[in-house]
């Protein structure tokens, strides 16, 4: 219920403040959590980025302005944090479909966003398998890129395609997909795929050395296709696991995907029976 009760505060944070200057992490703050994890979080939970809910709900309500006040388009347009017209008609006619001037004509449709409402709703007692393990600190080598949190569920499984189309799969096959944002609060984080290092092995020009830092890792087993199988895990984790979650906290701003070799499968990563696991650092309360 914990995480309910942040995202349902946060919610109205942004409902009281959507005029003002917010941002995910003054968002968290206000919240009292990580910001790399709210981010997280209110994503798995809420289907949108942060950054996704405060943009269309400014819109709706802009357009809702416009459509009930005598306002000027600019001055709507600065209220919701839009610096010039061109910029706030651009976002405008994306989310509605039409113009801010043509939404005073007769007729014009807007539409809505309302704000979320959170409800915890119990159905039925899953099982969730999981462990925690200690690991020793290790070095990867990978293909590293930098993402946006907006977006990512999209960018990174293209990231993998594009890997192994120019080849690079030849030199790192992606036995890990890593996450890290050791800040935990910007609006990007990093993202490797990765294989384990050989000490004194070459490093290719492309490809990045890292070493992962010891921890405590809750390890969550995934069987099913990719990426499905294991976007539905991930999602679980924040919907099911961590509301419950009583003994531990998140340590740190990484986050490990572990993929099994596709070859020991008939139909490779789109196997129903592919093994996958997801590593989250934790550490006791």
């Amino acid at each position: 219920m914990e995480w309910m009760a942040i995202i349902g505060n946060s919610v109205q944070y942004i409902e009281e403040h959507i005029t003002e200057e917010l941002s995910a992490d003054s968002i968290a703050k206000a919240v009292n959590v990580s910001s790399f994890y709210f981010q997280k979080g209110f994503a798995m939970l809420c289907g949108f980025t942060v950054s996704e809910y405060i943009r269309n709900r400014r819109l709706a309500l802009a357009g809702n302005d416009l459509a009930t006040t005598d306002e000027r388009v600019i001055d709507i347009a600065l209220k919701y944090g839009y610096d010039s017209p061109d910029s706030f008609t651009k976002a405008f006619t994306r989310f509605h479909g039409v113009t801010p001037l043509s939404v005073r004509r007769e007729g014009v449709l807007l539409k809505s966003f309302a704000p979320l409402k959170i409800k915890f709703s119990l159905e039925g007692g899953y099982l969730m398998d999981y462990k925690i393990e200690n690991k020793e600190a290790f070095t990867v080598l990978g293909n590293a890129k930098t993402f946006p949190y907006e977006g990512a569920g999209k960018l990174v499984p293209q990231f993998w395609q594009e890997h192994f189309a120019s080849g690079k799969g030849a030199v790192v096959m992606g036995t890990y997909g890593v996450n890290i944002d050791e800040t935990m609060g910007k609006e990007t984080f990093e993202y490797l795929i990765a294989d384990p290092y050989v000490a004194g092995q070459a490093v290719p020009e492309g490809f990045v050395v890292k070493t992962i830092p010891a921890f405590t890792w809750a390890v969550f087993p995934c069987v099913g296709p990719m990426p499905k199988a294991l976007q539905d895990i991930n999602t679980r984790i924040y919907t099911e696991w961590l509301p419950a979650l009583k003994e531990y906290e998140f340590a740190a701003g990484y986050c490990m995907e572990y993929y099994d070799d596709p070859g020991k499968y008939e139909k490779g990563t789109s196997d129903d029976k592919y093994y996958c696991e997801i590593w989250i650092p934790v550490k006791k309360k």
